[in-house]
């Protein structure tokens, strides 16, 4: 139970509650009358206590001597405290004393002591009541009567009860001060009470002519009072006013039943609109929510009371409940901006964090309200009468505040209704603040997924690609999958597919770090087989490093790869997999097919066993689909069968990549995903031979004139005469070097895609490095011209040597 539960409960009358002993004073501080619950509680009867004075009875430090004691209460009208009493037999113990001031005939002042012992428990709800009252220092009406019923003794708690002052109720009897009622229950308690000396607990209701005219129910403790002989003098009738606290405890109980339902989404806004709709039901006639207003979007910082006017938050109406059809008296709609008058309770309860709470609502000119007319339109129209405002906080943040009102019931708001007002805000507050957190998280990871996954597949004239992603963590929208199109030299491209073991932001980040190191791999122009081995080497070497930080999220370890290169001039693929489900190929008269490819073992694991690859030819138009292991496996069925209903989807026409996508991760239909799902989808395309033109060049100085002439003639055709003068001189750097360092046949290569790029082919493995050329050097300024004249430049192992290439932007390319 947390802390606001037990004060709830406390304030509106626990079942567990102290035992009374009352004693009646004089004006002079002697004990007047005793009871038998004080002779229980102290040790003293009634013959050793009346007549004395109440610093000897009472004995604590309240009372050091009777006048002194006396005079803190005139001073006071009373006084209520904690303190401490000495038993008879001597041992001190703790109390809740309370002094009451009595009126008795002629003007007479009396006081009334009430003590309710700290180790005891009353087993009633109705006593519970009475002492929660006292000890409270809540409003408690006392009346003394003789044997006869006639009052002898009233304070000033009656009068505002039930209206009766003092002069008409002393010296009469029950009937005569409530004339309508039914009093002859309440008559037999009392004359039970005088007869046996006991104490009793008893409830009663009664209409009262103050107030609204409605039954109020009394909780009443009715103690015999004893003179010094021990012989009943009267009784003390002590009353409470149970009326709201019942119909609080019973709206506290339907509020524990009515917000189990509170907060069942992470929706920021369903969970406004229950907490106003909530309100309603229990005890509002209109209720509004209105949250700061990046609060529904989980963004910027929290938002802290104590503002300055200038400073105060900005607030959007988030929710709106009435009992009245449409919500008339609503001045703002959801998702509009709320004005906030300057100098208004509004205003107040965000810069302290305090409720407001205003019985009367005062509508009078010159007053908050006629200050603000789009409100005052309202407030007239309704008839609102009575206002609430609380704040919505959580971990010390504003949200924002709920506004309550009544405009048909006719009774205004009281401490209560605040009380319970506040208690269902609260419970409110934590839902929102989860919400807002989970909001600002999905956010975040979101943000995190669509940074670490491509903004688009980029295949050149090599293939046309599509994807679809389906994380199976479907609140936080991310996880383990990774896919992407690499575009690399000589117009190939490298296709992508991977699965990090996991869901959610972990296996999201450990994603993210895998495919970082794929892209630099991939850069590095490594055939698929090399890039596996050097990929599961930087997984192992992640996961040591990991290995030591206990904070740190999960290693990359047990993740599966599929990686392939596809060359639109030879329409070759190179393809290898690391554990990793094999691709979908469907030839362009739709039949589908699942490749041979070596398993190879899950990155990670270590067991240096080398990838092999495997090079298929593929026709024209053919497609090709990578997907990971979420695809076709489920939990009824082995993948065998997810494999063949995969096949049947991609073995059907579709209007596009996109359809095609969409139509094959939907072949389980009505069951979620247990795994994270990916698809790509590439349509191969190869390049026309006019694009492509290769010659074999001599290994000696003339092959630097053959290669300029060449590539002149070739430009010339292809109508880039533009970048004539800047590929001659990247032809000629990058022939000289194949001269000068290889000792076999040299191959020059231009490819018109995209771009246009320079390939020469020479024997010589070693890969060229730029240099720092001295002013002085004749050489070493060639790596350096190339890349100032080329968009990029690199190399790549070849059987038999390597490839020195060179990009450059074509002529009139969009």
């Amino acid at each position: 139970m947390t802390t606001t539960d037990v004060t709830v409960r406390n304030q509106l009358a626990t079942e567990e509650s102290r035992e009374l002993a009352a004693a009646l004073l004089d004006d002079q501080g002697t004990v007047i009358a005793w009871t038998p619950d004080a002779e229980r509680l102290v040790g003293y009867a009634a013959e050793h206590v009346v007549g004395k004075s109440a610093a000897v009875v009472l004995s604590c430090e309240q009372a050091p001597t009777a006048p002194a004691f006396i005079a803190q209460c005139r001073a006071r009208s009373g006084w209520s405290g904690r303190t401490a009493v000495r038993h008879r037999d001597g041992h001190m113990f703790d109390v809740s004393l309370r002094v009451s001031k009595m009126w008795g005939k002629d003007d007479r002042v009396g006081w009334l002591v009430s003590v309710g012992d700290s180790g005891t428990h009353s087993s009633g709800a109705v006593d519970g009541s009475v002492q929660e009252a006292l000890l409270a220092r809540a409003p408690i009406g006392i009346v003394l009567r003789d044997t006869e019923l006639l009052c002898t003794w009233v304070n000033d708690t009656m009068e505002r009860y039930d209206g009766i002052c003092r002069e008409r109720r002393l010296g009469r009897p029950l009937f005569e001060a409530w004339p309508n009622a039914k009093i002859e229950s309440l008559e037999a308690v009392m004359r039970q009470v005088l007869g046996c000396g006991s104490t009793t607990i008893h409830e009663f209701r009664r209409w009262l002519p103050t107030g609204p005219r409605r039954e109020h129910t009394f909780a009443g403790s009715f103690s015999c009072l004893q003179g010094a002989d021990g012989r009943p003098l009267g009784l003390c009738a002590i009353s409470v006013d149970v009326t709201e606290s019942r119909r609080a405890r019973e709206r506290f109980s339907l509020l524990g039943e009515a917000t189990s339902r509170l907060g069942g989404s992470l929706d920021v806004e369903q969970t406004s609109q229950e907490l106003a709709d909530l309100a309603v039901a229990l005890f509002a006639d209109f209720a509004a929510v209105d949250l700061e207003h990046s609060v529904p979007f989980g963004k910027g910082p929290p938002v802290h009371f104590g503002s300055t006017r200038e400073g105060l938050p900005r607030l959007r109406r988030s929710a709106l409940s009435s009992i009245r059809e449409g919500v008339p008296e609503a001045a703002w709609a959801r998702g509009e901006p709320v004005h906030l008058p300057p100098d208004s309770p509004l205003t107040e309860v965000l810069r302290t964090g305090s409720s407001h709470l205003e019985p009367i609502l005062n509508i009078g000119s010159g007053t908050w309200v006629d200050e603000d007319p789009t409100r005052a339109v309202k407030i007239h129209e309704n008839g609102m009468h009575s206002l609430m405002v609380v704040p919505i906080q959580a971990r010390r943040a504003l949200l924002g505040f709920a506004v309550f009102m009544r405009t048909e019931n006719p009774v205004p708001f009281q401490e209560f209704d605040l009380l319970l007002a506040e208690e269902l805000v609260r419970r409110a507050a934590v839902s929102l603040d989860n919400a807002r957190l989970y909001v600002r998280e999905h956010n975040t990871a979101l943000a995190l997924q669509r940074n670490l996954l491509p903004h688009r597949l980029r295949g050149g004239k090599a293939v046309d690609a599509a994807s679809r992603y389906l994380p199976a963590d479907v609140d936080s929208g991310v996880g383990g999958d990774l896919f992407d199109v690499i575009p690399l030299s000589g117009a190939r491209v490298a296709l992508v597919v991977g699965d990090v073991v996991g869901h959610g932001l972990h296996a999201a980040a450990a994603m993210g770090r895998l495919r970082t190191a794929i892209h630099t791999l991939a850069d590095m122009e490594l055939s698929p087989a090399e890039l596996l081995a050097h990929l599961d080497d930087t997984v192992q070497r992640l996961a040591e490093e990991d290995a030591g930080a206990p904070d740190q999220s999960p290693a990359v370890v047990g993740a599966t790869c599929l990686y392939a290169v596809y060359d639109p001039v030879s329409r070759k693929c190179t393809m290898a997999r690391a554990g990793h489900p094999p691709p979908a190929i469907i030839d362009p008269q739709g039949q589908v097919s699942f490749p041979d490819l070596p398993t190879g073992t899950p990155l990670g694991l270590g067991l240096g066993i080398p990838f092999e690859a495997v090079e298929l030819e593929l026709p024209e138009g053919s497609l090709l689909a990578l997907y990971t292991d979420g695809l076709i496996e489920s939990r009824d069925h082995d993948i065998d069968v997810g494999m063949r209903r995969l096949a049947a989807a991609l073995a059907q026409p579709a209007d596009s990549l996109d359809d095609l996508c969409v139509r094959a991760t939907q072949i389980l239909p009505g069951q979620a995903p247990s795994d994270d799902v990916t698809l790509l989808l590439v349509r191969t395309h190869g390049l026309a031979p006019a694009r492509v033109a290769a010659w074999a060049l001599p290994g000696d100085q003339t092959a630097v004139r053959d290669a300029r002439r060449l590539v002149a003639r070739q430009l010339a055709d292809w109508g880039q005469e533009g970048l004539e003068d800047s590929t001659k001189l990247i032809v000629s750097e990058l022939v000289t070097n194949a001269v000068r360092h290889g000792t076999g046949p040299i191959v020059l290569r231009l490819i018109q895609h995209d771009v246009l790029t320079c390939e020469v082919f020479d024997t010589n493995a070693g890969s060229p490095r730029p240099r720092r050329a001295r002013t002085v050097d004749e050489s070493g300024r060639g790596l350096f011209l190339i890349a100032q004249l080329s968009r990029r430049w690199g190399t790549r192992r070849v059987v038999g040597g390597k490839v020195v290439w060179a990009e450059e932007e074509l002529v009139g390319a969009a």
